[in-house]
């Protein structure tokens, strides 16, 4: 099984390690010790809490779709010509990009500080992790 040291849960949940330890400590992020008696966080411990932070803004367009990644943000960005645009949206921690028709940046009133939805629906993700030794 996966474990974390109380700094790199810090790191991949997005708070201080403090906070890391104050959640041990009250009992409500399970850690044990390592061989060298450090604190780590169990991977399936930090993956329960990762989705409990998980909460993001309320979807403005209220609209159905099958798409299921759908990110919430800010628009931070746009470069555009006559015909095309990019669009940068600062949706939580991630920076998502589009490339769109400049004639829709203008349908959609988009402007930077404007709020959007990236709406994702790809048939290929990729998910890498890092080189287990064999």
């Amino acid at each position: 099984m996966t474990h974390y040291r109380i700094s790199e849960a810090a790191r991949l949940i997005g708070v201080s390690a403090d906070t890391v330890r104050r959640r041990v400590e009250s009992g409500s992020l399970n850690a044990t010790r390592d061989e060298a008696g450090r604190q780590v966080i169990p991977g399936v411990e930090l993956a329960r809490w990762a989705q409990q932070l998980a909460h993001a803004p309320e979807d403005p367009t209220a609209t159905a779709s099958s798409a299921r990644n759908r990110f919430v943000g800010l628009v931070t960005n746009i470069v555009a010509d006559t015909v095309m645009a990019q669009v940068e949206l600062q949706c939580g921690p991630f920076r998502v990009v589009s490339l769109m028709s400049s004639e829709a940046v203008r349908e959609l009133g988009l402007e930077v500080g404007s709020t959007a939805v990236a709406v994702v629906k790809a048939t290929t993700v990729i998910v890498e992790t890092e080189r287990q030794p064999r």
